[in-house]
């Protein structure tokens, strides 16, 4: 089984869904999907997910003009996930922030 999160989403917006609502946002593995995403929450953080909702970000062009001519690459994709937990529980890691 491939890791399924890459890291926690610690931004403002995050913080505040977490502190009112018990929302946590978590980068993942883009060819993970939501159930797989539920269980490496439960399983990792001992909590019970109620509801999972993800955004997938497709990479962009990128283009750059060089010496040798034109450059174009791409960025990575990136796939975020939304997790609702149970009414009372909150996840440690975040409490930090």
């Amino acid at each position: 089984m491939q890791d399924v999160l890459i890291s926690p989403l610690i931004t403002e917006k995050m913080t505040n869904l977490a502190a009112d609502k018990g929302k946590y946002g978590f980068l993942v593995n883009p060819s993970a999907n939501k159930i797989e995403i539920a269980k490496a929450i439960e399983k990792r953080f001992e909590v019970h997910v109620v509801s999972v909702r993800t955004i997938n970000h497709p990479g962009k062009i990128k283009t750059q003009f060089r010496k040798k001519g034109r450059f174009s690459g791409r960025t990575a994709k990136l796939k975020k996930a939304i997790i609702t937990l149970k009414e009372g529980e909150k996840i440690e890691l975040f409490e930090q922030v």
